[in-house]
């Protein structure tokens, strides 16, 4: 029995149907992720909107609050950069650790009398928090991903290995 040219196969149809899976998966995925960043971004600016509230209705700023509100600057910054790039921003992660950490330091130094081990061992963190972007950034420089079209070694434009 000759099969009509107009007939699909059931191995077409099931292609066809995958194709179609995948396109709205691909659609909710993304709408996902808008969402969730327009929920992040509203989020930081209400939050940063109502520290600076209470500064003006207080009368003075602390450095922990300048420091919050660096922190929130750092978060829309890496929201933004994500709307644009597509890309999550590591550094931006580790800057707000590190400013996080630092103002814990602020808090437990100007809360206890003496200085004790946890300032140390915060000061220790903050170190390795820097130390990290160091080796991101040596890291990205010497061995750029494949998508950024860069070359993967520094020799490939001609520097030293």
């Amino acid at each position: 029995m000759a099969k009509k040219p107009d007939q699909i196969t059931e191995r077409q149809a099931e292609a066809s149907a995958r194709r179609f899976v995948n396109h709205a998966g691909n659609l909710l995925v993304e709408g996902f992720h808008l969402l969730g960043l327009f929920a992040i971004g509203a989020s930081t600016v209400w939050a940063a909107a109502a520290t600076f509230w209470a500064m003006v209705n207080r009368g003075n700023a602390s450095i922990e609050d300048l420091l919050l509100l660096f922190i929130y600057l750092e978060i829309g910054a890496m929201v933004g950069i994500y709307f644009k790039t597509n890309r999550m921003p590591v550094r931006f992660l580790i800057y707000v650790a590190i400013t996080a950490v630092t103002r814990h330091v602020v808090v437990v130094v100007t809360t206890h009398q003496t200085p004790e081990m946890e300032t140390l061992m915060t000061a220790v963190a903050i170190l390795v928090l820097a130390l990290a972007v160091v080796a991101l950034r040596f890291g990205s420089y010497y061995l750029p991903s494949a998508s950024s079209g860069k070359p993967y070694f520094h020799s490939d434009i001609g520097g030293k290995t």
